[in-house]
């Protein structure tokens, strides 16, 4: 892992919202709650991290469709004080990102919650409440031809404890579907809070 530069706060919400836009399983339904919230869709599809206003609008569009910064909804205790940085990441590192403690994850993976154990489950077909695992496979496809990822978001609670992912999880599975087509230069976003451990998802 080589550190790149810090990230701000404001960066990282930018780079979460998105990501959404271009979700296959979320795009419908942020748009609309875009819509609801009465937000122009280009300060999420063209973000300025050095505008304030925009910064604000991001951040409560983050709080009120996740409940970010609002100890709620996918972030119930999230803590207030994570350092956020870029950083350059290796294959064997990926391999050991685990997913969030979800139901859906945890059945995916067995128990788990690795990830390497998500992509081969998906791989093998299995379904998970009614759910296939086609789209998971189905990225790793675009991948074999030539799809670009964003960065994911990744959080811990020390630079020697376990990395959870807060969001990508389809496209780190993906991932380690096609682990021959990880960029050798694969960009992620860390968050690290001492307080980390108190997020219900981690």
């Amino acid at each position: 892992m080589l550190k790149i530069r810090d990230v701000s706060e404001d960066e990282m919400i930018a780079i979460y919202l998105q990501t959404e836009v271009t979700s296959i399983r979320f795009r419908e339904k942020f748009l609309l709650h875009m819509q609801q919230e009465q937000i122009d869709p280009r300060i999420v599809k063209k973000p300025d991290c050095g505008s304030a206003t925009e910064n604000d609008l991001r951040r409560k569009l983050l709080g009120s469709y996740r409940g970010y910064g609002r100890n709620a909804d996918y972030f119930p205790g999230f803590p207030d004080d994570v350092r956020w940085v870029l950083v350059r990441f290796s294959r064997g590192e990926l391999e050991q990102v685990r997913y969030i403690n979800w139901e859906y994850w945890l059945d995916l993976t067995d128990g788990t919650r690795m990830a390497t154990d998500g992509a081969r489950n998906a791989l093998a077909g299995k379904v998970v409440y009614d759910v296939s695992s086609d789209r998971l496979v189905s990225l790793a496809k675009a991948l074999r031809e030539g799809a670009r990822f964003p960065p994911l978001i990744l959080v811990s609670a020390a630079l020697d404890a376990p990395l959870v992912v807060m969001e990508g999880h389809a496209r780190l599975t993906a991932y380690l579907i096609a682990p021959e087509c990880i960029p050798t230069d694969l960009e992620v976003i860390i968050g690290y809070s001492d307080l980390m451990t108190q997020w219900d998802c981690y």
